[in-house]
């Protein structure tokens, strides 16, 4: 599979880094123990500040110039306009306007430190950097674990933060629970709570602090709930039908096809959607995670067929695509947070849901 980690080619590494497990495509470092956020920040390669500079126009060519050089008569300024710079190998990572605030690295690593006093409680797992350096992300394990059933069947609990210098989007921090037995990321927004918080790069040091706590509250209240949703589905039985239904229902692409599977027009759908709905299915029933006693032939486990696929079986085009999908608000996450709706109106309402004829 190709990748995006970026790569330095002053130093010869690449920006990652994982605690134990094998980096994304035998790239970055391997550490044996969790580091400290300025030791994760060094050894994902994250350790470079940005700056932002003003943008010059020269004929139809745009000029980037840093402060100190002098800009020549015939060049005249982009109004408004600056371009984030990498310092420590002048990469132009991105254009943004003259109220983007630069978030550096070691402010997005201080997001977490913030919420427990220096460290203590948070494990750093991953962080890396994408193409240039212009995206960064974090990951960090949370104390304790969701448990379903009689409690082998552990999910553990990570907040996933991304942000980037290019001025593409916000600070993105996510409350994001993966299942061990099986890597798979579970997550869920309830209808009445997100697992998102989105910061913009114009918050101040104060707001961005109110945020971290924000995280911490949602995920301790989020991760309360999930454990027990997960432990009714586990308990509610469904037939392998109804799953492979369930499966449809929440992978549909578009109203068309949603219109043929409630007719029960199955042989007319494309066949790029019969095949994506029979490696899900598949994985559901037979993969060794849906095995368990908490998966197998249960509500939990027809959830875990959904997610599972995406995590487990679908092919991306690289590390950051994988990455976008699943945790970053991509169609992965748009599948499961469907068979998430899915599966809680099953509960409730029994099979009459998926409209089974």
């Amino acid at each position: 599979m190709a990748h995006n980690i970026s790569y330095n080619s002053q130093t010869g590494n690449y920006s990652f880094f994982s605690v134990k497990e094998k980096p994304w495509h035998g790239l970055g470092q391997v550490v044996g123990q969790y580091p400290t956020s300025s030791e994760a920040i060094k050894y994902a390669g994250l350790d470079y500040q940005v700056a932002k500079s003003p943008l010059f126009t020269k004929g139809s060519e745009f000029i980037v110039t840093r402060e100190g050089i002098e800009v020549g008569s015939t060049e005249l300024a982009v109004p408004d306009c600056f371009a984030t710079i990498r310092t420590d190998s002048n990469t132009v990572l991105g254009v943004v306007g003259k109220d983007y605030h630069i978030v550096q690295n070691r402010e997005a690593f201080s997001f977490f430190d913030a919420i427990v006093g220096g460290g203590e409680g948070i494990l750093y797992e991953t962080a890396g950097a994408l193409g240039d350096g212009e995206r960064i992300f974090i990951t960090a394990k949370l104390p304790d674990y969701i448990r379903v059933g009689k409690g082998d069947d552990v999910t553990e609990k990570y907040i996933f933060l991304t942000t980037s210098h290019d001025g593409s989007g916000s600070i993105t921090a996510a409350f994001t629970p993966i299942r061990i037995v099986c890597q798979n990321t579970l997550n869920a927004s309830l209808r009445s709570m997100s697992n998102v918080v989105r910061i913009r790069h114009t918050s101040g040091a104060k707001q961005r602090l109110e945020d971290a706590h924000k995280v911490m509250g949602l995920a301790d209240r989020l991760s309360t709930q999930l454990e027990g949703i997960f432990n009714e589905w586990a308990k509610v039985k469904i037939t392998d039908r109804e799953v492979k239904k369930l499966i449809q229902l929440a992978l549909c692409p578009n109203t068309e096809t949603l219109a043929l599977i409630k007719k029960g027009a199955e042989d007319e759908v494309s066949a790029i959607f019969k095949n994506t709905v029979e490696d899900a299915f598949a994985y559901a029933m037979a993969s060794e995670s849906q095995q368990m006693e908490t998966a197998k032939g249960t509500l939990f486990g027809a959830y875990n067929g959904v997610t599972g696929y995406y995590q487990n079986v679908r092919k991306y085009k690289d590390g950051q695509a994988k990455l976008q999908s699943i945790v970053m608000g991509g169609t992965a996450q748009g599948k499961a947070q469907k068979a998430f709706e899915l599966c809680s109106a099953f509960k409730s309402d029994g099979a009459e849901i998926l409209n089974l004829n």
